[in-house]
């Protein structure tokens, strides 16, 4: 008896051990979706757990730490809403020392940058029109900007994947206008195409060489064009050539980043300044505002969850970088706003009882060879946050799978369309996905799936199978 005994322990032990490794109850459609798609098991991270705390249905390597890609905004918005707060707002100001007369401000037009991550052109307008209606027409002094908010190292927007023009490898600065970058609207033509800037910014010229080819195959027009900026006589040429198939006939709109943020902002200043009837007689440079200046025009950000809910439904990882640096920013002033930043998150999740073994936080955006997080934190995180006062915010920023955001076309014919709250990532070599699925019991489950291996691109399939088969729980 005593024999059979130790031996029945010894089994429910390595059973145990079994689920708790995930070697029992992997979902048939999961496994079948990784082979097909050549992936192994030991490429994967996964947790499937019931907000509440229950046992996991599946957890696989949870321990280990893998590259998160976009996933990592998850992070940032935990810490976000914990150290900031649902109400916190970013604030652009327009401040002088020199008195308004006869419609000139009789000196410097100070431009303080508060690191707000959604000023727009059209905010900047309507900034300069209550300026208009202080009664400035002409700025008699200089532009002095001060980007001092952010302390932040010189950023190389082509470092990442040599692609300096696209729009997300923008950084992060105190004083962005329209995320760094610029939106072309193209109307293919007979010859090619018309190209058109909404404002244009002063000192951006496009040269535009596109022309037209035979061929209905249009699919996404943008990947038939190239763009390359030369510099010369102070302004930015902006070439465009490609050949464009005569079956791409409606208009498009193609972003790009052609100018650094001081050059955009001073650009689009002075456009839309002009266009106000609005002088300037000196030039813009960075600078302090002196000492006693006043407001003269301030404007606000849109509250925190609505920024978040831009940054994780479309992935905006200009976004991403100003949350991180705003709350290095804040916390430690003078210091590497970034680094900073990370050290604030890392506190925030500590704080709140999540792991944060093997956590590594390059610009709380997920764009990074070098950033880690485990599937254990990401499950710790998704529990703290549904008990948490900002729950409801963190999930409405979320893409609906089947939806809206980056998920709207995921699992759309499936039972698990619109069940899903989630966050998905990709880089070469990386699929990601995190959030919440609302089970048919009604129960809800924290979901975890990272996929670091060469033939991550095909796991897509893989990420669906997930989804379908947790809401069918």
């Amino acid at each position: 008896m005593p024999a059979l005994r130790t031996a029945l322990l010894v089994l429910a032990l390595s059973s145990t051990a079994a689920r708790a490794n995930g070697i029992e109850s992997w979902p048939a459609p999961l496994d079948a979706s990784l082979a097909r798609n050549g992936i192994p098991r030991s490429a994967a991270s996964v947790l499937i757990q019931d907000v509440e705390g229950a046992p996991a249905l599946l957890n696989h390597r949870i321990t280990t730490p893998m590259n998160p890609a976009s996933v990592m905004k998850l992070v940032t918005t935990f810490a976000a809403l914990d150290q900031l707060g649902p109400t916190f707002m970013w604030k652009t100001r327009f401040m002088a020392t020199a008195p308004i007369r006869d419609g000139t401000l009789k000196g410097d037009l100070s431009i303080i940058g508060g690191g707000d991550p959604r000023l727009s052109r059209e905010r900047l307008w309507l900034m300069l029109r209550e300026l208009r209606a202080r009664g400035v027409r002409r700025i008699e002094g200089d532009v002095l900007t001060d980007r001092s908010f952010f302390s932040l190292p010189a950023h190389d927007p082509g470092a990442f994947d040599q692609r300096p023009l696209r729009p997300y490898n923008a950084g992060a600065n105190a004083l962005n206008v329209d995320f760094g970058s610029v939106q072309l609207r193209l109307q293919p033509t007979p010859a090619g195409a018309d190209a058109t800037l909404d404002p244009q910014p002063v000192g951006l010229l496009v040269d535009n060489r596109i022309r037209r080819i035979a061929g209905n195959n249009c699919g996404d027009p943008v990947t038939h064009l190239t763009a390359s900026p030369r510099e010369g006589g102070g302004n930015t040429l902006l070439s465009l050539e490609g050949n464009l198939p005569l079956g791409c006939t409606a208009s498009f709109d193609w972003n790009l980043a052609p100018l650094p943020p001081e050059r955009l902002f001073e650009g689009l200043f002075r456009t839309l300044w002009s266009e106000l009837g609005g002088e300037i007689s000196g030039r813009f440079r960075d600078a302090p505002s002196p000492p006693g200046s006043q407001v003269l025009v301030e404007s606000s950000s849109p509250a925190l969850p609505e920024v978040l809910r831009d940054m994780n439904k479309w992935s905006n990882n200009v976004i991403a970088r100003h949350v991180l640096a705003t709350l290095g920013a804040l916390s430690e002033p003078g210091r590497d706003s970034a680094a900073a930043g990370a050290r604030v998150v890392e506190r925030s999740l500590k704080a709140s009882g999540i792991s944060t073994e093997g956590l590594v936080i390059e610009n709380g955006a997920g764009l990074s060879r070098n950033e880690r997080v485990t599937a254990l934190s990401l499950g710790d995180l998704l529990r703290a946050a549904w008990r948490s006062r900002t729950m409801p915010e963190l999930v409405s920023s979320l893409p609906i799978a089947g939806r809206d955001g980056t998920a709207r076309r995921r699992v759309a014919n499936s039972p698990a369309a619109g069940a899903a709250h989630i966050k998905t990532g990709t880089l070469d070599g990386v699929r990601s996905m995190a959030g919440y699925v609302l089970g048919a019991s009604g129960r809800r489950y924290a979901v975890v799936l990272m996929i670091n291996h060469p033939n991550a691109g095909a796991a897509r399939e893989v990420q669906d199978a997930l989804l379908e088969w947790t809401a069918g729980q």
